[in-house]
């Protein structure tokens, strides 16, 4: 039986490193806005022998991730991976000028989104699958109000999935990747010297290895 991963913002970034590097061995089920990229990454995905299913929606649309979870279960049955990469990077600000809409959307995307993903991919996932999280622990740190206390509350989320199901599956993982060359990175770090980090294909290689 084909082995299936699914992953939550797979069109750039370490999504897409994962997306490439796990085709070899899993049918990928890709979730991200951009139909365009996900389109590029099919081909990239295609040309190295492996298949994909392409799923252009937004994470923060209930309806639309039930949707999506059910056909996977009435395609495949489970899920073997699901690997959730997708996140909003609000805008930096000092805390007491967060956008209230750049707030929302941080809240939506991050939190609320990941926490009813868990309850509709955890099924699928029965005892036997793996979700993987990856933490950048930003909270705390000057201007990073809206993502860093988003992304610690995603990751809590995780820490207490993974606590709960230690013992009968499935198994959650936590990465903290070395930092790369992302978009998401470049709208926090404009000026940064980007040859000096660690390239997505490597990240993506290291993590597959630790699964």
């Amino acid at each position: 039986m084909t082995k299936t991963a699914l992953i939550t913002g797979a069109s750039r970034g370490l999504g897409a490193a994962l997306a490439e590097a796990l085709a070899t061995t899993h049918h990928i089920i890709a979730v991200a806005r951009t139909t365009g990229a996900l389109e590029e990454l099919d081909d990239r995905i295609q040309a190295r022998g492996g298949s994909a299913t392409l799923a252009p929606m937004d994470i923060t649309k209930a309806d639309a991730m039930q949707v999506l979870c059910r056909s996977i279960h009435d395609r495949w049955g489970s899920l073997d991976l699901w690997l959730h990469t997708a996140i909003h990077a609000a805008p930096l600000a000092p805390a007491d000028h967060i956008d209230a809409k750049d707030l929302s959307k941080s809240v939506a995307g991050n939190v609320t989104a990941t926490a009813t993903l868990i309850t509709y991919v955890a099924p699928l996932l029965g005892q036997s699958g793996q979700a993987v999280f990856f933490d950048d622990p930003r909270a705390g740190q000057k201007f990073f109000g809206s993502y860093g206390a988003t992304k610690a509350a995603q990751i809590a989320l995780a820490r207490s999935w993974q606590a709960e199901r230690a013992n009968i599956g499935p198994k959650v993982s936590i990465f903290t990747p070395d930092p790369m060359p992302t978009a998401t990175r470049a709208r926090f770090f404009p000026g940064e010297d980007r040859s000096a980090l660690s390239d997505a294909k490597s990240q993506a290689d290291a993590i597959i290895a630790q699964l």
